[in-house]
């Protein structure tokens, strides 16, 4: 019974904090906006209780800040903080690629195969019609592209932490893509290479190429 409890909570806090996430990557919930939990019922709906774990799960993500007044507000979004992220992120992920490269199987390279079609079509619809739903689909299948490509790498700590930076860079992302200034050509170029290089196990032109995609995707 009392880890029924437990569960249906853990359910509502995935739920609200999957909101919140979209909507602090679209800049519905501005950075460094202060996030008042009465408010954020309204909006989102949970107990007392659900949201302000959702608002601490956040906090650890690195998308929402507690404040000295014990309170929260949305993590600022400065040049300083994308050129953090890129670089944490380039860190992380050539360790993981590389590692990947060397231990993945027949097995993951069919799934990075997949994420890379489904990749393709995602990059073509979006650049078509870069509307909210389908600029959502989109980031979906570019995380799923290097949460697959990464995953071999036998590290859960390592994954971990990709996806933590990977969450904090979207807000980052999106915002380019609206700005239109993603080029979707170089993209698929340099996406195919990358898929190349994997498959034909080349670590240290993976590694170029995943900090070349990084790079790209934040400073356009």
């Amino acid at each position: 019974m009392f880890g029924q409890k437990k569960s249906d909570d853990g359910t509502v806090v995935a739920m609200l904090a999957s909101a919140l996430r979209r909507d602090i990557s679209f800049g519905t919930l501005r950075p460094d906006q202060k996030l008042k939990i009465e408010e954020l019922r309204g909006r989102y709906g949970g107990s007392n209780h659900s949201m302000r774990e959702t608002l601490r799960l956040l906090s650890a993500e690195g998308l929402v800040e507690a404040t000295a007044q014990r309170g929260f507000r949305v993590t600022s979004a400065t040049e300083d903080d994308l050129r953090d992220i890129a670089l944490v992120r380039k860190e992380i992920e050539k360790a993981a690629i590389r590692r990947a490269i060397e231990f993945g199987d027949a097995a993951w390279e069919g799934r990075v195969l997949g994420a890379h079609h489904e990749l393709r079509r995602a990059e073509e619809a979006v650049a078509a019609s870069p509307d909210d739903l389908v600029a959502l689909e989109w980031d979906e299948a570019c995380r799923a592209f290097f949460a697959t490509i990464l995953y071999a790498c036998g590290s859960p700590r390592l994954l971990d932490m990709h996806e933590k930076y990977f969450d904090q860079s979207r807000r980052f992302r999106l915002a380019q893509l609206r700005e239109g200034q993603l080029n979707f050509d170089t993209r698929k170029t340099r996406q195919q290479a990358l898929l190349n290089a994997i498959l034909e196990k080349d670590a240290q032109t993976a590694e170029e190429l995943i900090a070349e995609e990084i790079e790209a995707e934040l400073y356009p």
